[in-house]
């Protein structure tokens, strides 16, 4: 074995994607995003012409509800379009189905104008997110911001909270890696979004976090009864009846199945009956949570939180690409494992595939508004970002599996790649 004075140390060779991720790439992506969100506010405060009503239009306006004191009425869906009417002169399909929690933070971007609060929320979601990432990733940052960029450019157009889920379990993970109970706070919080912590929750118990999981239960009862105490105890009839009324819209096919990133979008936008597609997204969901409880007996910890974070994407059929900042989470977990024993061409299907489930939505929604604008009749357009999902996270395991047959089945952890 040769060995070098301290010093001369061989440099490693970069792998495909650490050579893609330059410093000139990465300065590109972070300003092209900033961009996108400075011109996003300068639309909502009329400098630049405005477009149709986007999520954080929703935002706003339920806000604006909380203080009319009408939020009920935002989850019943022809009442909404109507406060959608007398409070932007415009309306459209975008039904509201956040938990009261939710309620109480819309309201306090409601206190501002649609620019300032869009500027505001965005842009300090956005930093704490990537500060989180940066946290998990470490040296391999370069790496997530390009891996992701689809990913952040959807969330900074659209004003959607996936920045803040994304931190919230970014949180969560750091902590149940670092053994802290604290972990369970943000845990706790994703209260607003429940669907996207189900993976982190079922990898809590399987680890026996137990602290965790009484501070996860004990900061979302605190969200809870401060939404009832503040809103009042009949919004959450209202929000279960808003719920049951979106399952119907949703196993009618009238939400942009393209944008959909499940497995029940897949099969309802083939035309398969509802039931059927429900039980395939109910197998997936089951699979995907048993790989986490698998894995938890044979995978090192940070191998465990990443693969459970990409199980969450699994578990609800009402689940769009903006919730894959999920995704960048998971994949900054897994990275230093992936980069370790993925050939360079896995690593350019990585990133492939996680642009494609990406990207997918966005050039669907263009095709059809593309043929709407002829005049002919728009057609539905198969959603994709399912089974690309899902390729990518066999694609996942079967990397981590020769990991392991590599280290005779003894679970280990690749460095972090310098």
């Amino acid at each position: 074995m040769t060995i070098f004075p301290p010093g001369h140390e061989p440099r490693r060779v970069p792998t495909l994607l650490e050579a893609l991720a330059t410093p000139l790439a990465t300065r590109t992506l972070l300003a092209t995003l900033a961009l996108i969100i400075l011109s996003r506010a300068a639309r909502y405060a009329g400098f630049l012409p405005a477009l149709d009503l986007t999520d954080f239009d929703a935002f706003h306006i339920a806000g604006r509800m909380v203080w009319r004191g009408d939020i009920a009425d935002a989850y019943h869906l022809p009442a909404l379009l109507r406060a959608q009417r007398s409070l932007v002169g415009d309306e459209a399909f975008l039904p509201w189905t956040y938990p009261p929690p939710f309620d109480l933070v819309v309201a306090v971007l409601a206190l501002l104008p649609i620019s300032l609060a869009y500027l505001a929320f965005t842009g300090t979601t956005f930093a704490a997110y990537l500060l989180v990432l940066r946290r998990i990733a470490g040296p391999l940052f370069p790496v997530i911001l390009l891996a992701l960029f689809p990913v952040l450019f959807i969330e900074a157009a659209t004003g959607q909270n996936g920045f803040l889920t994304g931190a919230l379990i970014g949180l969560t993970g750091l902590g149940l890696l670092g053994g802290r109970a604290s972990a369970g706070v943000p845990l706790g919080l994703m209260v607003i979004k429940p669907h996207l912590a189900v993976g982190l929750a079922v990898c809590t118990l399987a680890m026996r976090r137990w602290r965790c999981a009484v501070v996860a239960v004990a900061t979302a009862f605190l969200a809870i009864a401060s939404a009832t105490v503040l809103l009042g105890p009949a919004l959450w009839l209202a929000f279960l009846q808003g719920v049951a009324e979106a399952k119907t819209y949703l196993a009618a096919g009238l939400y942009p199945l393209s944008r959909m990133i499940s497995v029940f979008a897949w099969l309802r936008s083939l035309d398969l009956p509802a039931a059927l597609a429900l039980a395939a997204q109910t197998a997936m969901a089951v699979a995907a949570l048993g790989i986490v409880v698998l894995a938890v007996r044979h995978r090192p910890p940070r191998q465990v939180v990443g693969l459970a974070t990409l199980a969450s994407l699994f578990v609800s059929p009402y689940a769009y690409d903006y919730d894959l900042a999920l995704y960048g989470v998971g994949l900054a977990l897994l990275l230093p494992d992936l980069l370790a024993w993925a050939s360079r061409g896995e690593q350019a299907a990585l990133l492939g595939l996680g642009w494609a489930s990406g990207v997918y939505g966005m050039v669907a929604d263009l095709f059809q508004d593309g043929i709407a604008a002829t005049g002919a009749l728009p057609r539905s357009t198969i959603s994709l970002a399912g089974p690309i999902l899902l390729i990518l996270l066999a694609l996942i395991w079967r990397i981590l599996r020769r990991e392991r047959s590599a280290t005779g089945g003894a679970p280990s952890a690749a460095p972090v790649p310098a």
